[in-house]
Order: C-alpha cells, then sequence, then structure tokens
C-alpha cells in the first residue's frame, strides 16, 4: 500500500467483518446474538454531528494555542502552552484513530483524508502506517505472531522474548516495568520516524500524498516555533510538547490489553468474540475519564465493534456485559490507577528470569 490498483490503506475492520481466522463451528454463532442487539439498538450508526463538533472544537483549540505561542513566545510563560498542546495533539491523534476505524463517515475516500489531515498533517504521523500496523493488531489482538504491538522490540510481553535477550536490550528488559512511562515520553517522536521509515513500503500516489503531507508538517511546526519564540524557548517548548503528547498517548494504550490473555500459537483458535474479549481491558470512570483515554477505556466494546462510533461505546457495555455473562466469559474491567499496575506488573513478571540470573 501500483497505479493499477487502489493504493489507499484499508479500513480498519469494519463491524460486519467476519474474523480473519475461522472461529471453531461450536462458537461460530457466539457473537451473532450481541451484533443484532447493536444493531437493534441502532448504536452502529454513525454520528456525524458529534464528529463535525469534536473536529471543530478541536481546530479551534490548537489556533489559539498558536495564538497564545505568538503572544507569549516572547516570554518563558510561553512553556504553560507545551501541555495544552500535548493534550489537544492526543485528541487530534484520537480523532485520526477513528477516522482509521471508519467511525466518522461511511464514506472510506472523507475518513481517508480527515486522516490524512490529523494524522500527517497535524501530528506527522503516516495514516498509511497507522493503519496498516493498527489493522493487523485489531485482527490479532495479544497474538505473539501476529500482533505488532506485542513484537519484541524495546519492550517485550512474554519470558521466551525475554529469555534471548542480552546487553543493552537484557538490560531494558530487566527494569522495563520502572522505564515504560518514562520510554513512552520518545514516542511522540517515534511515531514521527515509522512514518517517514514507512514511506519506503509505499508506492505511487500513496508515498506522494503521505510524503507531502509529513514534510509540510516538519516544515509547519518548525516554522510555528522559530517565528513566534527564540530558538531557546522553541528547543525548550517542542521537547516538552513531545514528551507530553508521548506520555499521553501511552498512558491512552498501555491499559489495553498488557497483561491479558495472550493465544496460544498452537492451541485452540478463538472466534471473534472471545478472541477480543479474553485479550481486551475495560477501565472504569466518567466523563473525565472517557475524554482522557479518548473512548479507549471501553477497550471491549471497540475491538467487537471497531467502527462503532466513540459516543456509543458506553451505551454497548452493557450488552457486552450480559453477552459475557451468559456465555461464562470473564469480562476484564478495572480502575484507571489499577489498570496501569497490572500492565506493570506483568511487564515486570517477564524480566524476573533475567533479573534472577544476576
Amino acid at each position: 500500500m501500483s497505479p493499477a490498483r487502489d493504493t489507499s490503506p484499508p479500513d480498519i475492520l469494519a463491524p460486519d467483518t467476519s474474523p480473519p481466522e475461522a472461529a471453531p463451528a461450536d462458537t461460530g454463532s457466539e457473537f451473532t446474538p450481541l451484533l443484532r442487539d447493536v444493531k437493534g439498538q441502532r448504536l452502529l450508526e454513525r454520528r456525524t454531528g458529534w464528529y463535525a463538533r469534536t473536529i471543530a472544537t478541536n481546530a479551534l483549540g490548537l489556533v489559539a494555542v498558536g495564538t497564545g505561542m505568538a503572544f507569549l513566545g516572547g516570554s518563558w510563560w510561553v512553556l504553560a502552552l507545551a501541555p495544552v498542546l500535548a493534550v489537544l495533539c492526543a485528541r487530534t491523534a484520537f480523532i485520526g484513530h477513528d477516522a482509521g476505524h471508519a467511525q466518522i463517515s461511511g464514506d472510506r475516500a472523507v475518513n481517508r483524508r480527515i486522516g490524512l489531515v490529523h494524522g500527517n498533517l497535524l501530528l506527522g504521523m503516516s495514516y498509511a502506517w497507522w493503519n496498516d500496523k493498527h489493522n493487523r493488531h485489531h485482527a490479532n489482538p495479544n497474538h505473539i505472531d501476529k500482533d505488532p504491538d506485542v513484537a519484541a522490540d524495546v519492550l517485550v510481553f512474554t519470558s521466551e522474548q525475554a529469555a534471548v535477550r542480552t546487553g543493552f536490550r537484557g538490560w531494558l528488559t530487566r527494569r522495563q516495568a520502572w522505564l515504560f512511562f518514562p520510554l513512552t515520553l520518545l514516542e511522540g517522536v517515534a511515531l514521527k520516524v515509522h512514518g517517514f521509515r514507512d514511506l519506503r513500503r509505499q508506492s505511487g500516489r500513496e508515498r506522494l500524498v503521505e510524503g507531502t503531507l509529513l514534510a509540510a508538517h516538519v516544515a509547519g511546526y518548525a516554522t510555528l516555533l522559530l517565528t513566534t519564540m527564540p530558538l531557546a524557548h522553541a528547543v525548550v517548548f517542542a521537547a516538552v510538547h513531545q514528551a507530553l503528547f508521548g506520555l499521553h498517548l501511552g498512558m491512552a494504550f498501555a491499559p489495553n490489553h498488557k497483561g491479558m490473555d495472550m493465544p496460544d500459537p498452537d492451541g485452540e483458535k478463538w472466534g471473534h468474540l472471545r478472541r477480543q474479549v479474553l485479550t481486551s481491558r475495560n477501565v472504569r470512570g466518567g466523563i473525565v475519564t472517557d475524554w482522557f483515554l479518548g473512548g479507549l477505556n471501553y477497550q471491549i466494546e471497540h475491538h467487537l465493534f471497531p467502527s462503532m462510533p466513540r459516543p456509543h461505546l458506553r451505551l454497548a457495555r452493557g450488552a457486552v456485559k450480559a453477552r459475557c455473562r451468559d456465555l461464562g466469559l470473564p469480562y476484564a474491567e478495572t480502575g484507571l490507577v489499577d489498570s496501569y499496575r497490572q500492565a506493570l506488573r506483568h511487564m515486570h513478571e517477564v524480566g524476573e528470569p533475567l533479573r534472577a540470573d544476576i
């Protein structure tokens, strides 16, 4: 993702899409009653007005921060706007995420344009790269061979991955639970690097569009900083902004799957409902939690119905819990702090064999 074929990135799993792997005959119908219930409640219908207001509000916030930077750029007080911009950039990322899932519009081209603007242009993060990676994650969450989010990289998620770590990587693995949140401070920059690297995978018009928008982001961001404040202020502002943006995204994504079941690659093939429920964790909370985590705290519902509009996820929670109860499936749900505790405990336990060898 040749001129001979559609080069636009594929939309992330639509709600009616069959699971990539065939479910066993005895579990194939487990999801059907739930899907029928959710459709009956019209929870898969799009919320165009809600998204229009969300996008407009976010855009106004970004303009306001840019204006504030122009007025305060000559003073170190301008750094007070860096956390605000980090939060608004996280909102921007959530909008791009929802566009990738076809939550915003029924028109694939519209969703892609929204994703390109919010991802490539405003954040410097490749929409095509994110969709490709996120598609694979949603199809097989926590699957060690198929989910890129649990592939061994800076962090590892199984004892088998940890066992082969040596040198500096071994040092990281021994301390990965303690280093997790500090490492997320680099995530904002890492996302940009991944996007530029992915241009080599892309071809034709897609590469041109993605690359042009990524370059426009870098040029626009640098211009904004250097025309509103002195160089020293600009360097510190960028460092604080990008670090807090990465931290915010890390805090939103960390609770979702870390420490949850990981399917045995050689074991029983789970159907769609079991594959998504058993590998996902919800985070309880009210309107503030929903806002801060971009609706991803309803991770179970989001994985079962990826194209469900964000404001409908909490409304589907009752039906999903009831279906899980009928089937005797555990429905993992915890508070925000405990969700981080569980995720970090898992990463700490994975690194235990390496600590024992010291």
